[in-house]
């Protein structure tokens, strides 16, 4: 596959609309046929690729930073009597397992950012279906909070995954059918059985859309509809619109750089060692400040440069199985941007867009399947907003002291006479309630799962700064091994990891990652996904005779009937 490219902005789009009018928004999809991802296929039917869903995220990221001013969106199709027929079959037939699962995640985020819109932002989103919507075109309907079906009796809503390609919905459509829709199950069960789906008023009485709305008074009623939505939304007030300008990024071979984030790859140990840079400079005074520095300013700054490095790397770097954290920088300006943003995330909308922009990041690299190990040192700035990148590694080592080794006969002297200070964590508001997991958990809440006294203790040393010994003792590291040591700790855990199967590598990740209370998030990567990437990859699906080659050819999948 080519490399794929995460940045774009509306004046590249070549399958979405985005028009603003007032507090209501329309994001249209009019997707180009002959505007896939890499050849081989037509885009027909409103149906998407990697591609078409690039462009989403970015308009619904866009909305919520571009357009403070919109508090309704509407989701609809530029075609005619078509919404979207979901994920292109051609394009996953020819894929590689890898590329299904990850445009398979990657798509399901993005649904889940549109939630979290209508929740948190005061964004809500409505699907006008003007026409049919199947599979992952329905997948996105459910994603929005209000769904209107046009009633022509010929435009119905289906998830046909099973009885015509032998897999399942894959961005979460069972899951949002049952759980999101509340559709009894023996219902939701016919429905998913059944290809050609369901419309009009039945659509309505089973609970699969919300209103079936006659052709004649469509435009009418979607516009009064949006702007009821509109009238009952709450956006926090604010300063202006901050425009998300284009990252400046270095990608060479083997190295990405952004202006606060950085990436070395190494390919022959499958690892990338990660760094992220704190502020350079003090916390503006006040939110005026913020706004004058727009995308500049540096926890927006971050979270952009990270979530486009955990895109570019799970997606064109599919052998780099490991990730090493590493910070730099001073962790008091760290907590002084973090104190800023939640003194005013209650009441004003940039604040709260920043926050929740840091919360879906964060959650972007809960559910990656790499290996995420943190490495904390003399000089780095695990604090608050960044402490969360350690609590979200599957290990972390804290170096014990300092880095002093007077049996090297080149050191240099000033550096043994002044080492400096040792490594450092700080646990900060930001870690106790504002940066939850899909779990609905934060991760000092997942870590001390069920030992409520550690718990409090780690919530108690908020503010404090803690060297190795008390981290450890206080469980927020793993190992705290001390100068000696240290360089053979870190190299075995690194080396280790490359010898595992990254299969069973990404299920006890998964596994571990998240523990406590189900939620319709952790159900859709925990149990929905990895069933559908185990489903993809059975001859059943993906074989020379399975139901993804066979589609379109007018032939029958040969199904091994053996259930597993």
């Amino acid at each position: 596959m080519a490399h794929v490219e995460f940045r774009t902005c509306p004046g590249k789009y070549r399958h979405w609309r985005l028009a603003a009018d007032g507090p209501v928004a329309t994001l249209t999809m009019d997707v180009d046929e002959a505007g896939g991802l890499v050849p081989g296929y037509e885009l027909k039917l409103n149906s998407y690729d990697l591609g078409v869903d690039i462009e989403l995220y970015d308009a619904v990221q866009r909305l919520r930073f571009e357009h403070p001013e919109v508090k309704a969106v509407v989701v609809t199709s530029g075609k005619e009597k078509i919404f979207c027929a979901g994920a292109n079959i051609r394009m996953l037939a020819a894929s590689s397992h890898p590329w299904k699962v990850n445009f398979c995640k990657f798509t399901n985020e993005t649904r889940n950012g549109i939630e979290d819109a209508t929740e948190h932002s005061g964004q809500t989103y409505l699907a006008a279906l003007n026409g049919t919507a199947s599979g992952g075109g329905y997948e996105l309907a459910l994603a929005c909070d209000r769904i209107l079906l046009v009633d022509d009796r010929s435009s119905a809503v289906s998830l046909p995954e099973l009885p015509l390609l032998g897999v399942l919905p894959g961005t979460g459509g069972l899951t949002r059918v049952v759980d999101k829709r509340h559709v009894r199950r023996d219902r939701a069960d016919y429905f998913s059985t059944k290809s050609e789906g369901l419309a009009g008023k039945k659509a309505v009485a089973w609970k699969l859309v919300d209103e079936a709305v006659p052709r004649v008074r469509w435009q009418e009623i979607v516009e009064e509809r949006a702007v009821a939505l509109a009238s009952c939304a709450h956006r926090l007030p604010g300063g202006p619109a901050i425009e998300l300008t284009e990252l400046q990024k270095e990608r060479t071979a083997d190295s990405v750089r952004y202006s606060h984030v950085s990436a070395v790859l190494d390919r022959d140990r499958a690892v990338a060692e990660i760094t992220v840079t704190g502020p350079s400079a003090e916390a503006p005074s006040s939110m005026a400040g913020v706004y004058a520095q727009g995308a500049a300013f540096w926890p927006l700054a971050v979270a952009r440069e990270l979530d486009d490095l955990i895109l570019d790397l799970r997606t064109n770097e599919t052998e780099i199985g490991t990730w090493v954290f590493r910070t730099e920088g001073d962790p008091a300006r760290v907590l002084a941007h973090d104190d800023l943003l939640l003194e005013s995330a209650a009441t004003d909308w940039l604040a709260n867009e920043i926050v929740l922009y840091l919360k879906r990041t964060l959650k972007r690299l809960d559910v990656t399947s790499r290996s995420l190990i943190a490495l904390i040192e003399p000089g780095s700035c695990f604090a608050g907003s960044l402490l969360e990148l350690a609590l979200a590694a599957d290990r972390s080592y804290m170096l014990f002291g300092t880095f002093l080794d007077d049996t090297v006969e080149d050191v240099d002297p000033t550096v043994l006479s002044n080492p400096g200070p040792p490594a450092a964590i700080t646990v900060g508001p930001m870690n106790v309630g504002p940066l939850p997991m899909g779990n609905g958990l934060t991760r000092l809440q997942t870590r001390f799962f069920g030992d409520e006294t550690s718990l409090a203790d780690a919530e108690k040393a908020v503010g404090e700064p803690l060297e190795a010994e008390d981290a450890e003792k206080l469980g927020l590291v793993t190992f705290a091994p001390d100068d000696i040591d240290w360089a053979e700790e870190v190299r075995i855990a690194v080396e280790e990891r490359s010898a595992f199967s990254p299969d069973a590598l990404t299920g006890l990740e998964a596994n571990y990652r998240f523990v406590g209370p189900e939620t319709i998030e952790t159900k859709i990567f925990g149990r929905l996904t990895a069933w559908q990437n185990w489903i993809f990859y059975r001859p059943n699906a993906s074989g020379p005779d399975g139901a993804l080659r066979a589609y379109g050819t007018g032939k029958r999948a040969d199904f091994d009937r053996k259930r597993v």
